[in-house]
């Protein structure tokens, strides 16, 4: 298993289904609408932030995954089974990920939070007691970004 440092970048995401969790842990990939996208992809680990539709496990990351790289792709190359769907055309970012681990201690909100993805860092999520604990300052997080975006021109 693959050890998170605690300068990683890590980006969380809101995971609404069950069976998306299944793509990630099984095949290795999760999905973002580029309409919808953070500001960067380019990260190290993918944590989930489970919605309610995990029942007992709803409102908390207990999963994170490296990733290996993105490519963006059509939705319908992704969920072949849905061809016909609304949005089968539109350009999603598929990112590969590493096998999927569970967290020793799940990181819960105490509190319901509406939010789609978040950025921290690898020292936050390893000690991180609620979600909030996973916010970074927002000048940490526009200079973190900004070097990225830079690195990533060269």
């Amino acid at each position: 298993m693959e050890e998170i440092k605690h300068e990683d970048l890590v980006l969380v995401a809101l995971i609404n289904k069950p069976r998306d969790l299944q793509i990630a842990r099984l095949l290795g990939w999760y999905r973002i609408p580029l309409q919808t996208a953070p500001k960067t992809v380019r990260v190290d680990w993918l944590a989930f932030y489970q919605t309610k539709a995990f029942g007992d496990e709803r409102w908390s990351v207990r999963y994170i995954a490296p990733v290996r790289g993105h490519e963006l792709v059509a939705r319908a190359e992704l969920l072949r089974e849905e061809q016909d769907h609304l949005r089968a055309d539109e350009p999603y970012y598929k990112l590969q990920l590493g096998p999927l681990q569970q967290l020793s201690q799940p990181i819960p909100s105490r509190r319901w939070r509406r939010f789609t993805f978040l950025y921290t860092t690898g020292e936050r999520l390893l000690n991180a007691k609620d979600l909030k604990d996973l916010r970074l300052p927002s000048s940490y997080e526009r200079d973190l970004l900004w070097k990225i975006l830079r690195e990533g021109e060269g």
